[in-house]
């Protein structure tokens, strides 16, 4: 995966958050934090949000396949 399809990858999360309401209030979501982690050992991209409103926080998750890529060439490139 390219840095562009990375891109696309990340736009279109958040125009998942961009489209989910809050479930408070029914106000929008913005990012307030994003970050690696890893669940059941498969890398995922967690936002952080909150309700531009009510001030609601929502933890978002993501799979993030693209970060699979990046740790993989990463390891070839340090046995060389």
């Amino acid at each position: 995966m390219d840095s562009k399809d990375v891109m696309k990858y990340i736009e279109s999360e958040y125009y998942i958050i961009n489209t989910i309401n809050c479930e408070v209030c029914g106000g929008d979501y913005r990012a307030i934090g994003q970050g690696v982690a890893f669940i059941d050992n498969e890398p995922y991209d967690i936002c952080e949000c909150e309700c531009s409103s009510c001030g609601h926080k929502k933890t978002f998750e993501f799979p993030a396949p693209f970060l699979i890529d990046t740790c993989d060439k990463s390891k070839s490139n340090s046995l060389n």
